[in-house]
């Protein structure tokens, strides 16, 4: 990053216009660069335009700008602000920037600004796996560089508009360190914006961003707050989807409803862990120059657009940190019962129905939460014979793991790399203080040293690191399915969870306690981004022994995985969803409703030229329960001229492949 530095000069803005003289002293631009090689999370470095001091006395606005998208900070009497807008429809209306330290500075409410920079990037990366195989990092940005004018304290705000959406971030600048107690960002949504908030594992409720239900114990963080991602819906039609990427070395964020601002919502840097287990931190120190994790919003002129712009959250995290991702596999895995016979069986089944790894879940080494030893297996479970004979058949094998038997991770991820293990699942890893970051990347930072993948599960949330560790394959963070939750959950997903990242969502097919038809969860193999996808959760490789019970297996042998190209072909938030996926020349569409019946058109313009066979997966005549309407299966000849009807029962959906003929 080019460099220069200050000089006593007029301020100027982002559009270069004169401002007030510098109250200040000079900054050193040495000092930004420190600031974001300590960050570790700089994907390209932009090109600036310009690189000017920008002394500033009360007032002074810099925008980024973007495919319609604009972000803008400003000093107002002296304060930092910030918006954001889309095709100049507020998105973000004027809110807070700013951070307190732990000795009770405020960094934000009186600030000189010595100087601005701005410029763009534009590269283009290949994940090892994803939604798709090229994705473009193209913003613009403006940075100031600041001081408070009470403490002297040198410190930046970053800010970056994408096609995608937006992003801001905070830089402490001056060399030791720092105790950030809080932050101060807000989030000031128009009047009538409705934001879905869950929290843990409960259901999404939508309410008005002053209305998030106090949840809490007294011994987790406790308040009317919600999880990220953490999307809202405006009433123009706009859907935005706030979202933290490259967290570091800092607590998770949270949003909580803002007393007397019913449309505000108020960053919380959680001080305990999810599920209140470990020491509480209400403040944390880091070692400066430092940057803040960025605070994303993924934006969508429609619902469907939202979910292809997911994208963001990996383009605002560190580049791939792994020389050789060559053994990284995404793919889908089958979870055994804890038997040797059962292992070996489920290896049989693995091959039979195209899926790539078997997984022996809580047990395989004794009771989860009483057994601190991951060393030995069960009685029941000859572990060698299992892993050697899945290794034989092309198979992997994960290992589930609670997070108290992770006492020495680096032991224990060598012994299971020795036994020939493939990955490993972690339990009840409760996200939350700056430690469990530290610890959650920390343990993907081992696995990869021994070529293991990693799916951590319960309270953890996406911030990007699965394109720094791609080992880190998936994660939970959600109300996942085993839970059998309703389809309007279930059609909310894509909108919300899944835009922060992967998602761990065991497919329930064929069981009587689904609250949806079996299209509806065959749908979502392709609706969901889930790299590592559970399949057949709950059940047996003997349930499958007729395949002609079960007309979905074909779409399950078929499926992948990870894609080369996708498309969200319609959607509404918890209504309906339908999404278009390719890999090599196949196309694969998954389309779920809530639990209303509906009909989708589906124009097939993304399809290549040439003549396609849609083998199409549909509900039948519904049956008394949702789970027990049929599956139908019929093919026919389409193009990309063509328009699919699609189907769907109440709770049901349509899965389609769509193969060149």
């Amino acid at each position: 990053m080019r460099t220069t530095e200050d000089r006593e000069e007029p301020a100027r803005d982002g559009a270069g216009s004169p401002g007030a003289l510098s109250r200040r002293g000079v900054l050193k631009g040495t000092a930004v660069t420190v600031g974001m090689a300590a960050a570790g999370a700089v994907t390209t470095q932009p090109v600036y335009a310009a690189e000017v001091p920008a002394g500033t006395g009360q007032s002074a606005c810099a925008t980024a700008r973007m495919g319609g998208n604009a972000i803008t900070m400003s000093v107002i009497d002296g304060a930092l602000r910030w918006s954001v807008d889309h095709h100049g429809r507020t998105v973000v209306d004027t809110s807070v920037l700013g951070l307190e330290l732990g000795d009770g500075t405020v960094l934000g409410s009186d600030v000189t600004v010595n100087r601005n920079q701005h410029g763009t990037a534009r590269t283009t990366w290949n994940p090892v796996y994803g939604r798709n195989a090229t994705v473009t990092d193209h913003y613009q940005e403006q940075r100031w560089n600041l001081r408070d004018t009470v403490s002297g304290t040198r410190f930046g705000v970053q800010i970056r508009a994408y096609r995608t959406g937006v992003a801001l971030r905070y830089l402490l600048l001056d060399a030791g360190t720092a105790t950030v107690a809080e932050e101060l960002t807000t989030f000031a949504f128009p009047d009538d914006t409705t934001v879905y908030s869950a929290r843990d594992e409960d259901a999404y409720l939508p309410v008005a961003p002053g209305s998030i239900p106090v949840t809490g114990t007294s011994t987790t963080d406790n308040g009317p707050l919600t999880d990220l991602p953490l999307t809202a819906t405006l009433a123009d039609g706009l859907i935005a989807c706030v979202c933290e990427s490259a967290r570091l070395g800092f607590p998770r964020l949270m949003l909580g409803s803002t007393d007397g601002r019913p449309g505000t919502l108020s960053a919380f840097l959680m001080e305990h862990t999810a599920r209140g287990t470990g020491p509480v931190e209400p403040a944390g120190t880091v070692t400066t120059p430092f940057a803040t994790p960025w605070r994303a919003v993924v934006i969508g002129s429609t619902h469907a657009e939202l979910v292809d712009n997911a994208e963001l959250i990996l383009n605002l995290a560190p580049p791939n940190a792994l020389a050789d991702t060559s053994w990284i596999k995404p793919g889908k895995v089958f979870r055994c019962e804890l038997s040797t016979a059962a292992g070996l069986a489920g290896v049989d089944f693995a091959v039979a129905r195209g899926l790539e790894y078997v997984e022996y879940d809580a047990g395989w080494y004794g009771p989860e939460f009483t057994t601190t030893d991951a060393t030995e297996p069960i009685a029941a479970i000859d572990l060698p014979s299992v892993i050697s004979y899945a290794t034989s058949k092309g198979i992997g094998v994960f290992l589930y793991v609670n997070r108290l038997a992770l006492t020495d991770a680096d032991s224990l991820f060598g012994l299971y790399k020795g036994w020939g293990v493939a990955g490993i699942k972690l339990g009840f890893i409760n996200d939350g203080t700056r430690t469990m970051t530290d610890q959650i990347t920390d343990w993907a930072r081992t696995a990869a040293k021994y070529r293991l993948l990693i799916d951590m599960h319960d309270d953890v949330r996406p911030f990007g690191y699965e394109r720094t560790y791609p080992n880190w394959i998936s994660l939970e963070g959600v109300r996942g399915n085993e839970q059998f939750p309703t389809a309007t959950h279930n059609v909310t997903l894509p909108f919300a969870r899944n835009i922060g990242g992967p998602m761990d969502y065991t497919v329930c097919y064929g069981q009587s306690r689904d609250k949806t038809t079996n299209t509806h969860q065959m749908a979502m193999a392709a609706v969901y981004y889930q790299p590592l996808n559970f399949l057949f959760w709950y059940d047996k490789p003997s349930k499958y022994a007729n395949p002609a019970n079960w007309p979905g297996l074909p779409w399950f042998n078929a499926v992948p995985t990870t894609w080369d190209e996708s498309r969200t072909v319609a959607g509404s938030i918890g209504e309906y969803v339908a999404v278009a996926r390719r890999s090599g020349d196949t196309w694969y569409l998954g389309a779920m409703t809530n639990e209303t019946s509906r009909t989708l058109s589906i124009p097939l313009s993304f399809l290549g030229g040439g003549t396609y066979t849609a083998t199409v997966y549909a509900d039948g005549t519904p049956g008394a329960a949702p789970y027990q309407t049929p599956v139908v299966v019929s093919t026919r000849s389409v193009t990309a001229q063509s328009t699919l009807s699609v189907a769907m029962a109440p709770a049901g959906g349509q899965a389609v492949v769509l193969k060149p003929s």
